[in-house]
């Protein structure tokens, strides 16, 4: 017995030694096997990342599981991807490990997981997924070993978190199948078999432009007798639900060689009137099973007939529903006198031929009642189409009678009429006089809110009608926080924006007494703007962390083509408003271009010319600004912009005339990028009065040069022209006078605040101190008067934290050397005798001594030494620049 153990221990050892080793030794040997095989028997690309072999997961059988798998397409499709898959596995029995090369290789399951499936038609109806080798392949010989097949004796499938994209370009269907999951277990090997399967996902369907499905969970459990002999397959017991609605099915698919003939007839297997609540997506059919319902609703569908290029079955599928309502039972309105009767066929087989009828939807709400009907032939080819609405919605009692998730009751009364017809190859082509279009939509007490408004939006009334040309806009008033707005109009091409994405167009006139800006930002931009102000500009560190935020930017519509006439008797922006503001607004292309502008500001009057773009990734602005007769100090104040290209004028008071052209990026509210703007302005400022303390670089000047005395009263024109680029403001040389003190300044300053300039000052001697005082006694009262001495100041730093630097000893050198020079030329003049007598006399040190006198007026001049004149005429300006006003 023992040894009987050991024996069946030592082979269930060696056993799992080969199980565990057996994936290395072979490991080379199956992944060739599975490559190989596979890109033998299609055109394409077939590889995977990595592999796992295991004898032990799914043992006494072989698993092969393959990482990133991927089928890419050659020939007309090369380069594009049919199949990708996180992860496939494939089972096989153990002994096609010993199998010849050559000899058939049977797979028993197989599983893929994470696959996105891309199929194309082109619009020449060349298709990608047909991708098996072509030709008759011959029937494997016994000692060929260049062939190889494979025979499916699958016994389980499955295919999960699957994405399938169907995109027919010549016929117009584009179909989702997202979340797909697909499993089945039955025997394949066998000629006649039943396969159970379970199958859900989120479907999604447009067709001519139009979206009938949006991501609508469906789901099927089916079990089908298969027939691989007769190639037939035939609903046996299965269940489907489109969203929530159930449906069953019956009949026979039958697959040919090119072609499949179907016959299938499908039903709900109840004709309770829930199940109309049932096709409504789930997050809106809340409590399906406490709704009180009277009345029925049925879907009854038969398809029959061939499938192949050319021709569709024929189908029938009828929607009904008699005089039914339903009730919430939370909510006090109900909806009743329900009718539906909508057939969409195909009796031909021809795509072309498909069409909807709605005979007749109706419903009521309290006393308002709604109608419509319509018809869309050719839907596959040339839709032809012809609808009429008719109707008033009390849109208060809605969300009294259907439990709609709105953060908010919504109010209003919506009166429609309106009759269209037209087929769209006449909308596509823009022969919009072919349509035939007219009625009237009215709204009227109309207010949406949420949580994003700061205020909700009331339109009192708002008047359309329709015509085949246009839309008029006949009355349109609505109001928003402070802001009033009216408005009439035309909008044009609204089928062709409907229906093929086109430009939508329209001309208005835009009234208002009051619009403010600020009424239409959200909460969040509106929170943001709440932030304290301060009197500096934004400096480029500031804007640089704004666009690494990477907020997103408000874009203009691209499908607006309009023209707007604005008027306003006031704009409200911030802090600002503009009064009696006009202009007009052309609106295309992701452009706004501004015309005409003119608006009352800050006591005068501004105009505007110019563009702002969103079209590239950083929206964009170009402008051209007149501003006539500006109070400067409210200018200032109101405008950062003016602050950041001349920080030091807002120490002026007076009127502001400037043309400006400039342009730059616009961050995303809006706002410019000071680091982007370049342009020129011309200025011309008349300056009343000056008040330093409202500039660091004045005051600081007024501290450092004490002749300074900014005197009220006086105008004082400035004129400069300015260009800027790179973040940088360059003024060139301009002169201005304060009282009889003449200044030129002239340098740079950038957005960041920092500053680089020079002040040049044309000082009357006078104002330099008592011993400036006494030397000027010396000279006439005209002398006295006129002469003047530079004094400059160099000024770095920043606006608010400025450095200034003068150089005082070269002033004081200047200042001797006008003087000595001024007396020089005078008294040599005078003669040879006077120059000395009177520069001594002058300089109070003269050291004449006996017997040195001459008659010879040239020696006289030579006996004079310029450096003693210079010598003693320093020592005499020792506190030249003491207090002007000690000297007064």
């Amino acid at each position: 017995m023992k040894k009987t153990l050991k024996i069946i221990g030592i082979v269930i050892g060696l056993l799992l030694v080969f199980l565990i080793a057996a994936p290395f030794l072979f490991e080379d040997k199956i992944l060739n096997i599975v490559k190989q095989t596979i890109n033998k028997n299609i055109d394409a690309e077939f590889d995977f990342a990595d592999a796992d072999i295991s004898f032990i997961r799914s043992f006494p059988e072989l698993s092969v599981a393959v990482n990133d798998m991927h089928i890419v397409n050659t020939g007309a499709f090369s380069g594009q991807t049919l199949v990708s898959a996180k992860a496939a596995n494939i089972t096989v029995p153990l002994n096609q490990l010993f199998k010849d090369e050559g000899e058939p290789y049977t797979v028993n399951a197989f599983s893929i997981d994470g696959a996105v499936l891309n199929i194309l038609v082109d619009k020449n109806g060349n298709v990608n997924y047909d991708i098996a080798k072509k030709g008759e392949v011959e029937a494997p010989k016994q000692n060929n070993t260049e062939t190889s097949e494979i025979a499916l004796s699958i016994q389980h499938y499955e295919i999960t978190n699957t994405q399938i994209k169907y995109l027919d370009e010549q016929g117009g269907i584009h179909v989702e199948l997202n979340d797909f999951n697909h499993s089945g277990t039955g025997d394949l090997s066998a000629i006649v078999s039943e396969l159970d399967t379970k199958t859900s996902g989120k479907l999604s369907l447009d067709m001519g432009g139009t979206n009938y499905l949006k991501n609508t969970p469906i789901k099927l459990d089916a079990k089908l007798g298969v027939d691989l002999e007769q190639n037939t397959y035939t609903f046996l017991e299965n269940t489907a639900l489109i969203n929530q609605l159930e449906l069953v099915f019956d009949g026979v698919v039958k697959v040919n060689e090119g072609s499949q003939d179907i016959n299938l007839t499908f039903k709900t297997p109840s004709t309770d009137f829930k199940n109309f609540l049932a096709l409504i997506p789930e997050a809106y059919s809340k409590e399906i099973d406490q709704v009180q319902t009277t009345g029925d609703f049925a879907v009854d569908g038969q398809i029959n007939g061939t499938l192949d290029e050319t021709h569709i079955p024929k189908f029938n599928i009828g929607i009904t529903s008699n005089n039914a309502s339903f009730k919430y039972p939370d909510l006090p309105e109900s909806v009743s006198q329900i009718t539906i009767d909508t057939k969409i066929a195909n009796n031909t087989g021809v795509k072309e031929d498909t069409y909807v009828n709605i005979n007749a939807l109706s419903f009521k709400i309290a006393q308002d009642v709604f109608n419509a009907n319509a018809s869309i032939k050719e839907l596959m080819g040339n839709p032809l189409v012809n609808a009429n609405l008719k109707g008033r919605i009390n849109l208060s009692k809605l969300s009294q009678a259907y439990p709609f998730s709105v953060e908010q009751q919504l109010q209003g009364i919506l009166d429609a009429d309106i009759h269209t017809a037209f087929d769209m190859k006449s909308v596509e082509e823009g022969r919009y006089q072919d349509t035939r279009n007219k009625g009237s939509l009215k709204l009227s007490n109309f207010e949406i809110n949420s949580e994003e408004q700061i205020h909700p939006i009331q339109i009192s009334k708002a008047d359309l009608s329709f015509n085949s040309e246009d839309v008029g806009l006949n009355a349109f008033e609505a109001k928003t926080g402070s802001t009033d707005l009216s408005a009439t109009g035309t909008i044009k091409n609204v089928l062709g924006y409907m229906f093929n994405n086109e430009v939508l167009k329209g001309d208005f006139k835009l009234n208002s007494k009051t619009f403010a800006v600020n009424d239409f930002m959200t909460k969040a931009i509106s929170d943001d703007n709440s932030e304290a102000k301060t009197d500096t500009p934004r400096d480029l560190e500031t804007e640089k962390s704004k666009q690494a935020t990477g907020a997103e930017h408000i874009k203009i519509p691209a499908f607006l083509d309009a023209t707007i006439v604005a008027n306003a008797q006031q704009v409200i922006y911030d802090d600002l408003i503009l009064e009696q503001a006009s202009g007009i607004l052309v609106i295309k292309d992701e452009t706004v271009k501004i015309s005409n502008f003119k608006s009352n500001i800050f006591d005068g009057q501004i105009g505007l010319d110019g563009m702002v773009a969103t079209k590239s990734e950083t929206p964009t602005f170009n402008f051209k600004l007149n501003m006539n007769q500006l109070d400067m100090a409210k200018s200032f104040k109101g405008l950062d912009m003016l602050k950041a290209i001349a920080p030091i004028a807002q120490a002026f008071q007076g009127v502001l005339n400037s043309k400006f052209e400039f342009n730059g990026d616009l961050n995303s509210d809006f706002t410019p990028n000071l680091n982007t703007i370049s342009g020129t302005a011309l200025a011309e400022v008349l300056v009343n009065d000056v008040t330093p303390e409202e500039n660091q670089v004045l005051s600081s000047l007024v501290d450092r040069l004490t002749f300074l005395n900014f005197k009220e009263g006086e105008t004082k024109t400035i004129k400069t022209t300015l260009s800027f680029s790179d973040g940088q403001v360059h003024v060139p040389p301009f002169n201005l006078k304060f009282d009889d003190i003449a200044v030129q300044v002239s340098g740079r300053h950038g957005f960041d605040q920092s500053i680089d300039y020079r002040a040049t000052f044309d000082v009357p001697a006078k104002y330099l101190g008592k011993e400036a005082q006494k030397l000027l006694t010396k000279l006439d009262d005209t002398e006295a008067q006129n002469i003047t001495v530079p004094v400059t100041a160099d000024i770095g730093g920043r606006v608010n934290s400025p450095s200034i630097s003068t150089d005082l000893n070269a002033t004081v050198s200047a200042l001797s050397n006008k003087i000595v020079d001024m007396q020089k030329d005078k008294l040599l003049n005078e003669g040879a005798n006077k120059v000395t007598e009177a520069l001594n006399s002058f300089l109070k040190g003269s050291d004449e001594k006996d017997g040195d006198k001459t008659t010879d007026s040239n020696k006289s001049k030579d006996s004079v030494s310029q450096d003693r004149i210079k010598k003693a005429a320093d020592n005499l300006l020792n506190g030249l620049f003491k207090s002007r006003k000690e000297s007064e």
